[in-house]
């Protein structure tokens, strides 16, 4: 089970694997929401090509992704498909539930 340290770092990596390119014309912002001993909440920032993240909570997200942490970051690593989360309950999406789907192909999750 990773750790919160762990699962804090890899999110503050996503602007590294952002893949701009996928993410063309996109003007968004998405809201994490990682329950359990090693959740917490984080906002992303997607606009011009360039993806940010924010720890905490922003006030009018697009999409809010709601999952057990150690759910979220199987499927982020790859161990676990995201699909089958979802229809599992693991992850539960609010607003543009498209923006979640977007995810898979905006970030490299694996580098």
């Amino acid at each position: 089970m990773p750790t919160k340290e762990e699962i804090s770092a890899f999110i503050a990596r996503m602007p590294e694997m952002f893949l701009p390119a996928k993410a063309a014309g996109l003007n968004t912002t998405l809201q994490l929401n990682l329950t359990g001993d090693n959740g917490g909440k984080w906002w992303i920032k997607i606009a011009d090509g360039q993806c940010e993240v924010h720890e905490g909570e922003t006030p009018s997200p697009q999409m809010t992704l709601i999952s057990a942490a150690e759910d979220l970051y199987a499927v982020l690593i790859g161990e676990v498909n995201a699909i089958s989360a979802f229809m599992q309950g693991k992850i539960k999406v609010q607003g543009d539930m498209s923006l979640a789907l977007k995810m898979q192909t905006m970030f490299n999750f694996q580098a």
